[in-house]
């Protein structure tokens, strides 16, 4: 049973265009991204699913030298961007990660995993549609589904915000959706890059946290915003985009 992140990359970010090349301690976003994700246990690949536009160029030559598996399709139809990549790589359940999460814990992932394939769950997150399930901070988001349940979704959803969004589909058709917990309810923390403030924050935690090796994860990020509570403030005013 293949297991393999898909990591959605783009150069177009309206907020903050280029965001995931910026860099962090010397590495682009996108390196500690993948090399956070490569720390999984229970992840056998890492597919960067990027668009064929030409300024993506860059994402595909990073991808490569980090190591990882490229897809480039649809700019705008991430989700069939998603499905070809699958497809593509013969993928048999997608862990579905955004390259906006430089804080990804791969800690989170494989508990995530355990408990999906201990279940009969068409999609389990930590994240998803419902806000009041929430319970880690934003840019810690993951969700894992089988190639048919995208499959599904990708011949049946039919909205712009369907094929823009890659799982809103089966959030609204599937019965059997599982929020995943944290103990403690840390929703209020924002750790995803969208906006300037974004990457002041995690500029922060990585000069404090990274010596050049990820052994932080999310204990340790509290630990610190418990030590240096006015962190939390750089961007938490900043609200998320919504889906139209």
């Amino acid at each position: 049973m293949k297991i393999a992140a898909i990591i959605q990359a783009r150069m177009g970010s309206t907020r903050l265009s280029g965001k995931v090349m910026k860099e962090l301690e010397g590495k682009t976003v996108l390196s500690h991204v993948i090399e956070r994700v490569r720390q999984s246990k229970l992840i056998q690949d890492i597919i960067i699913a990027t668009t064929t536009h030409e300024r993506d160029n860059i994402i595909e030559t990073e991808a490569i030298y980090c190591g990882s598996k490229v897809y480039r399709g649809s700019e705008d139809d991430v989700l069939s961007r998603y499905y070809f990549a699958a497809k593509e790589y013969n993928v048999e359940n997608i862990i579905r990660i955004t390259s906006d999460c430089p804080l990804i814990d791969p800690n989170v992932i494989d508990e995530i995993i355990e408990f999906y394939l201990k279940g009969t769950y068409e999609l389990l997150t930590n994240a998803g549609s419902d806000l009041t399930q929430r319970t880690y901070p934003r840019g810690l988001d993951i969700e894992i589904f089988s190639f048919e349940v995208l499959e599904k979704a990708f011949i049946n959803g039919k909205e712009s915000y369907h094929r823009e969004h890659v799982t809103p589909y089966i959030y609204e058709q599937s019965k059997k959706i599982y929020y995943f917990k944290n103990k403690v309810d840390y929703s209020k923390y924002r750790w995803t890059l969208d906006t300037k403030e974004d990457f002041e924050l995690i500029s922060e935690i990585y000069s404090r946290l990274f010596k050049g090796a990820h052994d932080f994860y999310l204990p340790d990020i509290i630990e610190l915003f418990k030590e240096e509570p006015d962190l939390h403030t750089i961007n938490a005013h900043i609200e998320q985009k919504k889906i139209n």
